[in-house]
């Protein structure tokens, strides 16, 4: 009969921590969720693509700090999309640099201008952090981070 007693507590305990656990472990409404697949770079509504969209591949960047990329980010709120007013918001192509993916402060604010700056000058420049290493014949017992593209038709898969 002890026995029995001692079985059913225990089994009554596994029900009642089994129901809080599952109420308290809800999420909130404010929770932030990082997409996992791929997220398609559109200009903003009201401006014509004269490019395919790109595919951007959230996941693969994990690897860089959130904050690299959205950089107004403090870590508290749910990251907004980079054309958000305030950001790069600029619609309108101000005049291209005379120097490419050399941009002034009010340039930047143009969407297509961030995300070349961003995209293309990191990619770039771990492909010749890995050239460096390569050209320095260092044993490297890990593989080299991918560069990613960096030219027009690599990233708008859709253009000729």
């Amino acid at each position: 009969m002890y026995k029995i007693g001692i079985g059913i507590l225990c089994v009554m305990m596994v029900v009642i921590l089994g129901t809080t656990l599952k109420v308290s472990g809800q999420e909130a409404e404010d929770v932030m969720l990082v997409p996992m697949g791929v997220i398609p770079i559109d200009p903003p509504e009201g401006v014509e693509a004269k490019k395919s969209p790109v595919d951007f591949p959230h996941s693969r960047h994990f690897i860089t700090e959130c904050k690299e990329c959205h950089h107004k980010w403090t870590g508290q709120e749910i990251i907004k999309n980079c054309t958000t007013s305030g950001c790069h918001d600029l619609i309108e192509t101000p005049a291209k640099p005379k120097k490419y993916l050399s941009y002034s402060d009010a340039a930047i604010k143009y969407f297509k201008y961030a995300y070349h700056q961003m995209c293309i000058s990191c990619h770039k420049e771990i492909k010749m952090t890995n050239k460096a290493i390569e050209m320095s014949y260092k044993v490297v017992k890990d593989t080299l981070p991918a560069a990613g593209p960096s030219g027009c038709k690599e990233c708008h898969a859709g253009e000729e």
